[in-house]
Order: C-alpha cells, then sequence, then structure tokens
C-alpha cells in the first residue's frame, strides 16, 4: 500500500486515531535529501506490516509542520496511540527507519 498522503483535514483520522503506529514523512518537492528519502519511504509503505506510512508535504500543510514543530526535512515522525513517540530528521537507512518504528 502506498504512503497516504495526508492533510490537516484528514491527519487527526489517518495518524492520531489509527489503530497502528504512524510512520509520518513531512517532506517538501523541492527538497534533495527529500526526494533521496522517498523511494525508501514508499518501499516500507509497500511493505508494511503492523504499521502504516503517512505522508505530509510540509509547502501545501504548513500548519501541521508547524503543529510538530518541523523545522528541518525531511522529518520522519512515529505516531502511537496518538502521540509522537520518536522522531528522525534527515536521511537514514531503510533499517533505521524500521528500528525508529518498532521503538
Amino acid at each position: 500500500m502506498a504512503a497516504v498522503k495526508v492533510t490537516a483535514d484528514t491527519f487527526e483520522q489517518e495518524v492520531l486515531k489509527s489503530e497502528v503506529p504512524v510512520l509520518v514523512d513531512f517532506w517538501a518537492p523541492w527538497c534533495g535529501p527529500c526526494k533521496m528519502l522517498s523511494p525508501v519511504v514508499e518501499q516500507l509503505a509497500d511493505e508494511a506490516d503492523g504499521f502504516k506510512v503517512a505522508s505530509v508535504n510540509v509547502d501545501d500543510e504548513m500548519d501541521l509542520a508547524e503543529q510538530f514543530g518541523i523545522s528541518a526535512i525531511p522529518c520522519l515522525v512515529v505516531f502511537e496511540n496518538g502521540q509522537e513517540v520518536r522522531r528522525s530528521t534527515g536521511v537514514i537507512p531503510k533499517e533505521q527507519i524500521l528500528n525508529l518504528i518498532r521503538g
């Protein structure tokens, strides 16, 4: 399953009310490191087992980026039970992302 594109209107339902952990990728189309990380995030979304992957374009969703204190991208944030539990900024390998999701 591809990453779910999330907006301010759908964030609560898709992320905060999710029954499984959610990896949220905060990114922008002009961001080189985001473009490097994107294929890895999409691969994780396709392989997701016990979690889901969401995607937030910070250019389109500035309020969400501000709400969660996103000051650098790419930024991966893991939410469990409606709460942020872990985050990582910058490009990291797939295995590190999986460790971020698992805690």
